[in-house]
């Protein structure tokens, strides 16, 4: 009887751990990908940005866009996608506003574009 017992537990125990073995590896394999979209849009607007000179005309938000695109780089690196997602939708919208500042001022002083 507890021989059988034991045999019974012992199945239990490497059916529970195939099961669980199963289910990580299927967990394991539903990655986020990698943010290719937004590191292509985010390198389009820094470089219309300093096609306009946004940094001499727009500091502010021209280094915002270039520290939060260096920290997306490096998160990429680290495969850390999501994070990096988010930080090259800073960039791109710093990066925005700082081509969109430093035309307003151009244009203010009277330079041509």
């Amino acid at each position: 009887m507890v021989f059988k017992l034991n045999s019974y537990i012992k199945r239990v125990f490497f059916l529970c751990g195939y099961f669980f073995s199963v289910f990580m590896l299927l967990v394991s394999c539903q990655s986020v990908p990698a943010p290719v979209e937004e590191w292509t849009i985010a390198r389009a607007a820094m470089n219309a940005a300093k096609s306009v000179q946004a940094a001499r005309y727009s500091p502010g938000y021209w280094h915002q866009a270039e520290d939060a695109y260096r920290k997306a780089r490096v998160l990429m690196k680290d495969n850390s996608y999501e994070e990096a997602r988010r930080q090259f939708e800073i960039a791109r919208k710093a990066a925005e506003k700082a081509e969109n500042s430093a035309r307003i001022k151009r244009q203010e002083n009277g330079e041509i574009l």
